[in-house]
């Protein structure tokens, strides 16, 4: 018989007073404020110490994405061999110990950019294993009926974390050198691993004989995605809008620092502003869920935060540098608040549909989907850029961000108030499979 997963029985009170959940929570988002230290270490050290290219900014991006494209599929299953908190932990302390080379190799004088490909690389890896582990913990860790919840919170603490990392990322890149802001990520790893340590859960391992072989199990992650007649279209929506949106965002620094010259503290307040608007949509998720409707929250959303990507290439185009600033502030705005809502909505739907021995097989190979293309569309991005110049490479990517929507626009989504439990999602799957109508 296969141990499969089980979720926390409700608290009684909220679930911020569950004190394992709390736990957790605490130390994720510490993880994420050390995260967006990185996020703005990475560019400012290869466009302003480093002198990278546009097609080298583009490599690093690749590179730290590369991952989701080549392991992201059997990583899923392993993940559900697994036990996921133990998982998570061990790709902090690898992320740790690959952001803290990057000081040492500044400090000793021999930092170049291959060896921040390599490091992307590994974090990058180790980011895969974490993210589905991450992703199909929630329903081990709180009750199906809070997972809603769960996400919200633990998703408004993150945008907490993308505000104050880059705005205290920026104002210490006025006293220290951008080296030193790796050492405050690689810290954030640490206290993400020892507070997963003292988080306590009852998921039991997949015993060895209920194993199947890795290309079976696999195989039965990617069909349900394919087959599941929502899944399937956010699946499509996501990684259409993920490779137009990294188009743009992979030229942003090369923008903001070289084009605007509005410097590293400029930067850091594009993204912190950027992540205000997201916290705002993770807060307002379940209020204009209940508004709007579960699912018809979701092509809303797709919709308007592709509106917003339209301001960047304009802002490019304007040349009075507080204009411009001005553009890309409502721009990140905009964009953040209405892709939170977006991903809380779709990542619930998800957990809530998909049966609890699949949750790490549908994870991973939606994120092989929708992000696999991202570091393509970073080389692409790259490319174009060196070729057709930030602006042309810019409209491209508005473009199909716009266009990416349809799936999710003309579906059944559109029109559904309250998205469907696991009991009625496996009835849909199964007429899918039986080729029902």
């Amino acid at each position: 018989m296969t141990a499969e997963p089980t979720a926390a029985e409700p608290a009684a009170g909220p679930l911020w007073r569950d004190r394992n959940f709390a736990t957790f929570w605490t130390g994720q988002a510490l993880g994420q404020f050390g995260a967006q230290l990185g996020q703005l270490a990475f560019p400012v050290l290869a466009v302003t110490l480093l002198h990278a290219s546009e097609f080298e900014v583009g490599v690093l991006n690749a590179a730290g994405l590369a991952a989701f494209l080549a392991v992201g599929l059997p990583a899923g299953a392993w993940v559900d061999r697994w036990l996921k908190r133990r998982t998570m932990i061990s790709a902090d302390l690898l992320r740790m110990g690959a952001m803290a080379a990057v000081p040492i190799l500044w400090w000793s004088g021999g930092l170049e950019m291959w060896h921040l490909y390599v490091v992307a690389g590994i974090v990058g890896t180790a980011t895969v294993f974490f993210d589905v582990a991450y992703q199909s913990y929630v329903p081990v860790l709180v009750a199906y009926p809070r997972v809603r919840e769960a996400n919200s919170k633990l998703e408004a603490t993150a945008q907490l974390a993308r505000i104050g990392g880059p705005a205290a990322g920026g104002a210490l890149l006025a006293v220290v050198s951008a080296p030193m802001l790796f050492v405050g990520e690689a810290a954030g790893y640490l206290l993400s691993a020892v507070f997963l340590a003292r988080t306590r859960d009852s998921e039991a391992r997949v015993s060895a004989a209920a194993r199947r072989p890795l290309p079976v199990e696999i195989r039965e992650g990617l069909t349900f995605v394919v087959r599941h007649p929502l899944i399937s279209r956010i699946a499509a929506c996501t990684g259409g809008m993920n490779f137009s949106g990294m188009l743009i965002f992979t030229m942003m620094p090369l923008l903001v620092l070289r084009g605007l010259g509005l410097g590293p503290q400029g930067m850091g307040l594009i993204m912190t502003v950027g992540a205000a608007g997201g916290l705002l949509g993770a807060v307002a998720a379940p209020r204009l869920a209940a508004w709007i409707g579960e699912g018809t929250v979701i092509p809303v959303c797709a919709v308007i935060s592709s509106v917003f990507l339209l301001l960047v290439p304009f802002a490019a185009v304007i040349s009075e540098p507080g204009v411009s600033l001005a553009l890309l502030l409502v721009s990140e705005v905009g964009f953040g608040f209405s892709v939170l809502v977006y991903n809380i909505m779709q990542l619930t739907m998800r957990q809530r549909v998909c049966p609890p021995r699949l949750l790490g097989r549908m994870n991973a190979s939606i994120r092989f989907a929708v992000w696999g293309v991202m570091p393509l569309a970073a080389l692409a991005s790259g490319y174009l850029g060196e070729h057709l110049g930030l602006v042309p490479t810019m409209l491209i990517g508005a473009a199909g961000s716009l266009l990416a929507t349809a799936p999710v626009l003309f579906s059944p989504l559109r029109r559904m108030r309250t998205l469907p439990d696991e009991v009625q999602a496996d009835e849909v799957f199964e007429d899918r499979a039986l080729g029902s109508p």
